[in-house]
C-alpha cells in the first residue's frame, strides 16, 4: 500500500514531540505484541495522564495498534512504520546515477552487545 503525502504528514507531526517519539522507538524496540500503558509510562518515567493523550495523539495518526487482551496493549504498527520509511526514502538518490545504491543505504545502527544470562536462568 502507498502513503498519500497527507498520511505521512500526519504521521510525521505526530512523531515530532519528544515524548511521543520515545514512546514510538520504546514500542518499536519490544516484543510486537506491545506492552501495556503502565509499562511504557513506568519505563519512560511519564505520568499516565500525559502517556494516555500521547498514545491517541499516535493512535490518531496510525502509528500505533490498541487491543484488549486481559488488558489493553499497545504496540507499534509495523506495516505503517515501514510505508512511511518506504514514502520517505522511495525518491532517494534519483538522478545521481551509480552513487545512489551507496548513498540511500540505511546506515548500520550500533548495537549493545546482548546482556550475559546469569548460568541456570531459562528464558
Amino acid at each position: 500500500m502507498m502513503m498519500e503525502s497527507d498520511h505521512a504528514a500526519t504521521a510525521l507531526s505526530a512523531l515530532a514531540h519528544d515524548h511521543r517519539l520515545d514512546v514510538y522507538r520504546l514500542l518499536v524496540g519490544v516484543d510486537p505484541d506491545g506492552l501495556n500503558a503502565g509499562t511504557i509510562a513506568a519505563r519512560l518515567d511519564l505520568p499516565s495522564s500525559s502517556l494516555t493523550f500521547h498514545l491517541q495523539h499516535l493512535h490518531r495518526a496510525g502509528l500505533i495498534a490498541q487491543r484488549r487482551l486481559g488488558r489493553q496493549l499497545i504496540s507499534a504498527d509495523f506495516p505503517a512504520m515501514r510505508s512511511l520509511v518506504n514514502y520517505l526514502t522511495e525518491n532517494c538518490c534519483r538522478g545521481i546515477g551509480s552513487r545512489a545504491s551507496a548513498a540511500c543505504r540505511p546506515a548500520r545502527v550500533a548495537r549493545k552487545p546482548p546482556r550475559a544470562r546469569a548460568a541456570g536462568v531459562r528464558r
